[in-house]
């Protein structure tokens, strides 16, 4: 893409000697990377293995085992027990089901009556592992400090001997229920064949590509393409690598496929076939059978059924592959053609063991709609555009969508004054620490891309191609050593990851030629989500304190083209309150404000105009954020 600065006749010299400068707020003008030491160095034990520490404290100071169990489900009351519980190997789920009376598989279970007074029949163990799944010691089983990367010993548990009946009979009956799944599993892929075998692990090859880390379990087996222990494609792993599993299985006979394997192509088959690759994280941190995607499919059946009107999705009759999968389908199907076009449905994400939940949205109601109201008059006061609601500012900018294109303020366009404001009232209204909105800074190079139809020229443009306007609350600063310069590499250190995140996706949207296929690229995000404890694990979230956010994607129409995740709104907090589904639903309406505009400056464009953001650099997130502090910081005036 020629740059703005190009087309405006600064020399190329000029361009290339501001590049080699420092783009952090607190440097401008210094040469890039020539600091004696980094600003922070990154502390290993933050995030995760601090919450791992700090739970299984929590554990080890439990009144019995039931609360000590409890403590290590919920990590500290930071993920829904459900999750763990998923997590747990067949002899884990067996022991807990039998000491604890605990369970996915069944409600209100009761509590056994434990009497170990006398000498136990056998002292198993309890422990955490570095990745935050439980682990039991079982009879037959060694110490778990043998065979597990622990977060800090174990707790001792006594067994009675009748504890060792019940186990041995629970115990007996899952295995037999995984035996017979794994035989399902396993004569449902041979009877594909072998080509039809080969397209379906390409597909889940592309789906693990193209979608965010995950992190599964099949029994005690990994499969991940998070981090060091890679063993799928991702970022580490790349399509035909000898480690990489898809890869591995590829025109390989069924008599060489290990039973692991075999279930979780099956399972990762029917979530994918339920909703696309985005599914996929809806099991992360759980185990991979038919039993635990049959719960899923079945939450997803109850909440598309609730949406009224359509035709209904059937129950599974029963657990076996061909009736998931045309659960799956059906699911899919209904999904696409109802649920979406009638009800708004969001992901729950749980930081710490970054699992998603798909939810549906209730009604839009009391706290929704202040937000709004509030937003809207702020917006009223500093646009010109009029309304009491979203619906009717939109109405009133597309009356009059030309000022989009001219001087608007301190803004070289009225669209970058939209977006700032909107930013910035959302900074205000939803009490955030930060909100920011991305987007690409030159609509016109995009349209003459797509008329030429240079989709290798699209897949290599640069991040400093996008923008995003990061607005901080001037309270923000006391997470960053009440330090203004420090909040403002933070914001800025925010508006670039967010450059990358449009960069990132662009690439989806866009025909499968080579070029887009060989480029990085996630599948562009529809829907929005809600974070809780998102300082866990992404070493940007960490070191920022990103702790709840929410983000809400939205299209954008260029040239007749739809264009998913082309923007989004992000609401951050980095401690207090965690954002709900009333400040989300609110959030998403803001967002659709943001892209309306930036759809109507598309249609300028095509009409004409010349619209370029050329604000929110660097210099500018340092200049916006000083201001910001020094307002602030004068006296209110009382009326």
């Amino acid at each position: 893409m020629t740059s703005s600065a190009e087309r405006n006749g600064t020399s190329r010299r000029a361009i290339n000697a501001k590049k080699r400068q420092s783009r952090r707020p607190s440097r401008q003008g210094a040469v890039a990377g020539a600091t004696p030491k980094p600003d922070r160095l990154k502390d290993e034990e933050a995030g995760f293995p601090t919450l791992l520490k700090r739970a299984w404290e929590r554990a080890t100071a439990a009144p019995d085992l039931r609360g000590a169990v409890n403590a290590l489900l919920t990590l500290d009351g930071h993920v829904p027990a459900e999750v763990q519980l998923r997590a747990l190997r067949t002899a884990d789920e067996a022991a807990l089901k039998v000491l604890c009376g605990i369970s996915w598989r069944e409600e209100n279970l009761p509590t056994p009556v434990r009497d170990v007074k006398e000498r136990p029949a056998f002292l198993g163990e309890l422990g955490l592992t570095t990745t935050g799944r439980i682990v039991v010691r079982v009879p037959s089983q060694g110490p778990l400090e043998d065979e597990e990367k622990l977060v800090e010993g174990v707790m001792s548990v006594p067994w009675s001997a009748q504890d060792l009946l019940d186990y041995e009979s629970e115990v007996d009956r899952a295995a037999a229920r995984f035996a017979d799944q794994v035989v399902d599993c396993r004569q449902w892929l041979a009877a594909l064949g072998t080509q039809a075998r080969d397209e379906l692990l390409e597909m889940l090859r592309e789906s693990a590509l193209r979608t965010a880390p995950f992190v599964l379990h099949q029994e005690g087996k990994l499969y991940t393409n998070f981090r060091e222990t890679n063993n799928v494609i991702g970022k580490t792993l790349w399509a035909g690598h000898p480690n990489e599993t898809f890869s591995r299985l590829m025109g390989v006979s069924m008599e060489q496929w290990s039973d692991h394997d075999a279930v979780m192509v099956v399972c990762l088959t029917l979530l994918v076939r339920s909703a696309g690759a985005g599914r996929i994280e809806e099991a992360n941190g759980t185990q991979l059978t038919l039993d635990h995607i049959a719960y899923m499919l079945e939450r997803t059946r109850g909440n598309y059924n609730a949406v009224p009107g359509g035709e209904l999705v059937p129950p599974a009759p029963t657990h076996r592959v061909e009736a998931l999968n045309a659960l799956a389908m059906a699911l899919r199907e209904r999904r696409m053609g109802h649920v979406i076009p009638n009800a708004q449905l969001y992901r729950e994400i749980h930081g710490a063991l970054m699992h998603k939940i798909e939810r549906l949205a209730g009604p839009y109601g009391e706290k929704s709609q202040q937000h709004e109201a509030e937003l809207a008059a702020l917006l009223s006061e500093r646009l010109p555009v009029t309304g009491a609601t979203f619906a009717e500012l939109r109405a009133s900018l597309a009356a009059s969508p030309s000022w989009l294109a001219r001087p608007y303020g301190e803004f070289g366009t009225g669209l970058e004054a939209l977006v700032y404001e909107t930013v910035a009232g959302a900074t205000e209204v939803f009490e955030a620490d930060f909100a920011m909105s991305r987007g690409m800074r030159s609509i016109p190079e995009l349209m003459r891309a797509l008329r030429e139809q240079s989709y290798a020229e699209i897949t290599k443009w640069d991040i400093t191609d996008f923008f995003c306007c990061v607005v901080p609350a001037p309270s923000a600063k006391r997470h960053y050593e009440d330090s203004v310069l420090q909040l403002a590499d933070n914001a800025w250190a925010m508006s670039s990851r967010m450059q990358y995140n449009s960069w990132h996706f662009i690439a989806g949207n866009l025909p499968k030629v080579p070029a887009v296929v060989e480029r990085d690229h996630f599948i562009p995000p529809t829907i929005p989500d809600v974070a809780f404890y998102s300082d866990q694990h992404h070493h940007g979230h960490v070191a920022s304190k990103v702790r709840f956010s929410i983000r809400s994607p939205q299209s954008v129409e260029v040239l007749g083209q739809r264009f998913n995740g082309f923007m989004d709104l992000r609401l951050l907090r980095c401690d207090g309150t965690p954002f709900d589904e009333s400040d989300l639903l609110a959030a998403h309406r803001t967002s659709g404000f943001i892209a309306g505009a930036m759809s109507a400056a598309a249609a300028l464009v095509a009409a004409g105009e010349e619209i370029e953001v050329t604000a929110f650099d660097s210099e500018w997130h340092l200049k916006s954020v000083q201001a910001a502090a020094a307002r602030a910081k004068q006296p209110q005036q009382v009326s």
